[in-house]
């Protein structure tokens, strides 16, 4: 595949102003996974401390953030596999986030399903497991657009399925040339929804989440159920939405 050639200066002039806010999912279990451990709320409390200290480092930028908008930037260790924007090894940070919870519920459902279609002998799990949105503000005047031209004439290679590298070299440059963010079309969400890869922790106007809902996500063979109780809310994802990606194909044919 060839990689499309933006230098520093021309993206420096796709730069645009972006703000709002931008959904992301974690499982819930990171608020209670130590409670089992320990019997009182200092103990827990004390557990913390101990296994954040034994984590990576957070740069400086990070200062005073929310660990659930600092946690993509640790940096002592390799990063294990590339992402889109980002390659393996040691690596600077990016937080990704998706313009609506639809689409970041279509990010989560497609990431699931790749685990086990990459893990063929795992059983399904049982029951639905609690997951936990969460927007935040996200605002600066140094972003690129990959949807709008001339930046969307490459809008396959953005795209792509599973080849990255025309995104990491992007990525790249967009650092030197000081971009903070990159706003992009979803590959997994089937409506296409957008996305941002946000290089810097500097481009959060607040350091907390801005809101948190409750999802209860169950996995199967044919797809994935979200269940969103307050307010109520069902969004459903079969496995043929993301037969896109050759990889879930496994899960298509057994």
């Amino acid at each position: 595949m060839s990689l499309p050639i933006w230098t520093l200066d021309a993206l420096q002039s796709e730069t645009r102003k972006i703000s709002g806010l931008w959904w992301r999912l974690v499982e819930a279990q990171h608020h209670v996974s130590t409670m089992k451990l320990v019997d009182t709320v200092d103990e827990q409390s004390l557990l913390e401390d101990i296994l954040e200290g034994s984590k990576r480092r957070f740069p400086p930028e990070c200062a005073g953030l929310d660990y659930l908008l600092a946690t993509p930037f640790r940096y002592d260790a390799a990063y294990p596999y590339g992402s889109r924007f980002r390659r393996a090894g040691y690596t600077k940070g990016v937080y990704y986030a998706a313009a609506k919870v639809e689409t970041a519920l279509a990010e989560m459902a497609f990431y699931r399903l790749l685990f086990y279609a990459e893990s063929p002998a795992t059983p399904f799990p049982a029951n639905a497991a609690e997951y936990t949105a969460f927007s935040v503000e996200i605002g600066t005047s140094a972003a690129i657009d990959l949807t709008l031209p001339p930046l969307s004439d490459n809008d396959a290679v953005w795209t792509h399925p599973t080849q990255y590298e025309p995104c990491q070299a992007l990525a790249d440059v967009a650092r030197e040339a000081e971009v903070e963010a990159i706003l992009y079309r979803s590959v997994r969400d089937p409506e296409g929804g957008q996305n941002v890869a946000l290089l810097t922790p500097l481009g959060f106007k607040k350091k907390q989440p801005v809101e948190r809902i409750s999802w209860r996500i169950r996995l199967a063979k044919t797809g994935i159920q979200a269940l969103c109780e307050f307010p109520m809310r069902r969004i459903g994802f079969a496995v043929e939405d993301f037969a896109g990606d050759p990889r879930i194909d496994r899960l298509l044919n057994t």
